[in-house]
């Protein structure tokens, strides 16, 4: 984008929930609108939008409508139909772009996006039956995980393989789905690199957090992470690298493992991620309102980290604890607004600042 965009002009926002609630937010800060597009009635991101379209992905009029009142269009998830992106892509500009969600929204183009930049993963296999499966596991050995290519998230679309035995039931429950089988990464814990890169080529990534997560889903995100000097420098590093290949504009999740033998990339997220919560009270610019400043052609924000932050997120019916954190000191509640309290369903979060 040539130029800024100005006061009072609209971001659409693809998807309406929590992170495109927290987008809006950050849009709203800097003087610009928010459009959602959302097939669900009433989602969370509706509440703090200028407008929401109610339409699904498939209703061509519904997204030229919505392209027509916007500036620029940008996504809160990667899954969005192809057929959509060709009819938004063709009014306004998509951020960040269709290469980043080609490669991110298939697990095997990622994992070979990721090896062929040279960077390491763990060991995968293209699997499309019985027999495939059968010689993956013989090549890279159990215990693995067979997971589905496409639509996972969460700990969702995901079996493990402890011995062969395994296979015919893991096989079973992708039922159909194209897959991929990963092998183990013997690992100490893992971290993730929010990273942003400018239309200029500009990039500024924040700390490295280190992610706890309880039955596949993120329970917390401690900042800063352990890590050496040279890990902390090639976690930046690496995410850099991935932005720059796919001539990125926004912010992105990098996922990493740490071994012994090094940083390992476990997948990257195109959107701003779950694991950088954190710096909406941990940095100057967060990470909602660095994804605006890049997709509104701003310069990037000031990512430097002014304290320790500890996020949790409150799962379920962790939101009957909020009138208890409400009384605790150093601690920012954001929740999500969403009526239905669901076990294993993302209600809110709060930041922790830690005191030295």
């Amino acid at each position: 984008m040539a130029n800024p965009l100005p006061q009072g002009s609209t971001i659409g926002i693809i998807g309406g929930g929590q992170l495109g609630r927290m987008l809006s937010v950050a849009a709203s800060r800097l003087g610009l609108k928010s459009h959602i597009f959302e097939p669900g009635a009433n989602p969370p991101a509706g509440q703090v939008a200028d407008q929401v379209t109610t339409a699904a992905y498939d209703d061509a009029d519904a997204l030229k409508r919505f392209a027509e009142a916007v500036d620029v269009i940008t996504y809160e998830f990667e899954n969005i139909p192809t057929e959509a992106l060709d009819i938004l892509g063709a009014i306004r500009p998509i951020h960040p772009g269709r290469e980043a969600l080609r490669v991110s929204q298939d697990r095997l183009t990622e994992k070979t996006f990721l090896n062929d930049l040279g960077l390491q993963t763990a060991p995968f296999a293209d699997i499309t039956d019985a027999d495939s499966l059968s010689a993956a596991l013989a090549d890279i050995g159990t215990p693995a995980i067979l997971k589905t290519r496409r639509f996972g998230y969460d700990g969702k679309g995901q079996a493990r393989i402890m011995s062969p035995d395994d296979a015919e039931k893991a096989l079973a429950d992708m039922a159909g789905a194209p897959a991929i089988l990963e092998g183990f990464v013997d690992f100490s814990h893992e971290v993730s690199v929010i990273a942003a890169r400018a239309a200029d080529g500009s990039v500024s990534c924040y700390d490295p957090g280190e992610n706890v997560h309880k039955d596949g889903i993120l329970d917390t995100t401690t900042v800063p992470a352990r890590l050496t000097p040279g890990h902390r420098q090639d976690a930046v590093l690496l995410a850099a690298k991935i932005l720059n290949a796919l001539d990125y504009v926004g912010v992105m999740g990098v996922e990493l493992f740490v071994t012994p033998k090094g940083l390992i990339v476990n997948e990257i997220a195109p959107r701003v991620h779950n694991s950088g919560h954190w710096t909406q009270n941990g940095c100057a610019v967060d990470q909602f309102e660095q994804h605006i400043r890049a997709v509104a052609g701003w310069p990037l924000g000031d990512g430097q980290r002014h304290s320790d932050v500890v996020m949790e997120n409150l799962i379920g019916h962790d939101l009957d604890r909020v009138p208890e954190l409400a009384t605790q000191p150093d601690t920012a509640i954001h929740l999500y607004g969403k009526a239905d309290v669901k076990a294993g369903r993302k209600m809110g979060h709060v930041n922790r600042i830690v005191r030295k």
